[in-house]
């Protein structure tokens, strides 16, 4: 590990001889590439996938208690087939001080068809994280046996086959969840375009070929399957009331936004109005997007919802909204009101004037520098392919959002050392303490490049807690619990939840920075179950496991 000087002079932020230094980034990471590479698989027909590639997971698959990497790798096109191993995804176990070596082939993990999106959770509540792939006409579920491999369940589980009224469908993410509070945890895909080789249409920009816009492709209807408890799931997607709602979806996150403890469900989509899927109990979810004001932004403009992530920004003890998309649309920012409405608050935060020219594809809201409010990490790059870099920034470096306190943002790129790697088409991000230093690190992916590990390299100084939680009643994760930490300076507010970025996962423990407050007065936990717990005098600087207390 580099120290802090050698790092700061790394990045450019070390005066020279000729004036004094400025005072350090309160966020710094420096970077090191990933041997994995984004094989999107780019051809001279410009298919819509190739621009679509990235997901990946930051997750603990071996129960080591470090955080693994995996990564979704696309496929030779048109055939969506993995032709060769440079195509298959990758499996990185961490050797716990940040080091990584490929357990791919081992694992059983190297696919077979074009992946794009990672959703990780412990479907069967047997202590092992499972990996969801969501692909273009096939989507892979892989059960994690516990002894470092992994098995296709796909179709014993009864997540296979095509759509009966849409044929193949593309998936670009998963959302592990209980809707129902049966303690399993239920899934719901995220499904783009409808799309095939044999029907991708020809769009031209300054007399040469180039992605098309989505109005040119027909939209899909999002999935929701209930985990039955024994292995299986059943797709209650019209049950639900979820399949009549067809979109253009890039991304989903759940969250209590209406306090009634059941998690409800948000959907980006792509140039076309948001989905608020609003969980009204006994199976049965209402599409209420426009009511609660989060279909659009304030200025009614259809945008290119991107990745996203939903936790408290304002420390008011209720989920908000903020996702990413590309260049002049800004990235909005939703402040939750708590009755399962929002006011959309992108222009007072900062983020309007800031995001004015950027473009984003994934991120995730986490507290980088331990200062008791979450920061926005997002990854940049354009949807255009590098022959637009003449007219259009394609390439971008990525961009972390520090909170200023009450969700007011500064941007922070090259003082945060994100410009020392080159500026890239960058999609999935990752989010967890890598090598166990108690500051939250990134992983992102970048299409056709290496991808990049940005370890966190902030001043120290700040204290911090991270909780493990393990239900018993709940889902085994506690995907859903909501966590309250108290110490002398305020309260800060988290729940638990796997989804994250653009079509990414990252299940580590829930992080809460703490400040200059050296213990936690109280954690109270509101697991899934309903039952509340409570802790108190909990000392800082240290990952904490808290198992469901039996009623």
């Amino acid at each position: 590990m580099a120290a802090l000087p050698a790092i700061l002079a790394a990045s450019g932020l070390l005066a020279g001889a000729s004036g004094p230094a400025p005072p350090p980034s309160p966020i710094l990471f420096s970077h090191s590439a990933s041997p994995f590479v984004l094989e999107n698989a780019e051809t001279p027909h410009l298919y819509a996938p190739e621009t679509m590639a990235g997901g990946l997971a930051v997750f603990d698959f071996d129960g080591d208690g470090d955080l693994d990497l995996f990564f979704a790798n696309g496929a030779e096109l048109p055939e969506l087939r993995k032709s060769s191993p440079k195509y298959w995804n990758r499996l990185y176990e961490n050797d716990g001080r940040g080091g990584f070596s490929d357990a791919t082939e081992r694992a059983g993990l190297a696919g077979t068809g074009y992946d794009t999106g990672v959703a990780v959770g412990d479907y069967d509540n047997d202590g092992h994280a499972d990996l969801f792939l969501a692909g273009i006409h096939r989507s892979t579920l892989y059960r994690n046996r516990g002894d470092g491999t992994f098995t296709d369940v796909t179709q014993a589980a009864g997540l296979g086959g095509p759509d009966p009224e849409h044929g193949p469908l593309w998936a670009v993410a998963g959302t592990w969840f209980d809707f129902d509070g049966d303690g399993d945890l239920d899934l719901f895909v995220v499904n783009y375009l409808s799309w095939g080789p044999d029907k991708e249409p020809v769009c031209n920009e300054s007399g040469r070929r180039e992605y098309c816009h989505p109005r040119y492709y027909r939209g899909l209807p999002n999935r929701l399957f209930r985990n039955e408890g024994n292995g299986t799931f059943s797709d209650v997607s019209s049950a639900s009331g979820i399949r009549e709602h067809v979109g253009k979806g890039m991304g989903a996150c759940a969250a209590d936004f209406d306090g009634d403890g059941r998690p409800d469900l948000f959907v980006t989509n792509d140039k076309i109005p948001n989905f608020l899927f609003r969980n009204l109990g006994a199976g049965r979810f209402r599409e209420t997007a426009f009511e609660a004001t989060i279909a659009l932004p304030e200025h009614g403009n259809d945008v290119s919802g991107m990745g996203l992530d939903c936790r408290d920004v304002d420390n008011d003890g209720l989920p908000d909204v903020f996702f990413v998309a590309l260049e002049q649309e800004t990235f909005p920012l939703f402040r939750g009101k708590g009755d399962g409405s929002f006011e959309e608050i992108t222009y007072r935060s900062g983020l309007t004037r800031l995001t004015r020219e950027m473009s984003g594809y994934g991120a995730g809201i986490q507290d980088f520098d331990n200062d008791g409010w979450k920061d926005v990490f997002v990854t940049r790059g354009h949807v255009q392919s590098p022959a637009s870099s003449d007219r259009l920034q394609v390439d971008q470096h990525n961009t972390v959002f520090r909170n200023l306190g009450n969700a007011r943002m500064a941007a922070l790129t090259e003082e945060a050392g994100l410009t020392s790697a080159p500026a890239r088409r960058h999609r999935g991000a990752g989010f967890g303490d890598l090598d166990g230093d108690g500051k939250l690190d990134v992983v992102v992916s970048a299409l056709g490049a290496p991808a990049e590990v940005w370890l966190n390299r902030s001043a120290p100084g700040n204290h911090w807690l991270a909780l493990r939680l393990v239900g018993t009643r709940s889902n085994r994760d506690a995907v859903g619990a909501r966590v309250k930490v108290v110490t002398r300076s305020g309260a800060r507010y988290d729940h638990v939840s796997t989804s994250s970025g653009y079509a990414s996962s990252s299940r580590g423990p829930l992080h809460f920075g703490l400040g200059a407050d050296a213990a936690a007065q109280v954690v109270e936990i509101r697991w899934p179950s309903g039952l509340v717990q409570e802790l108190k005098g909990l000392p800082a600087d240290r990952v904490v496991q808290v198992e469901e207390p039996s009623p």
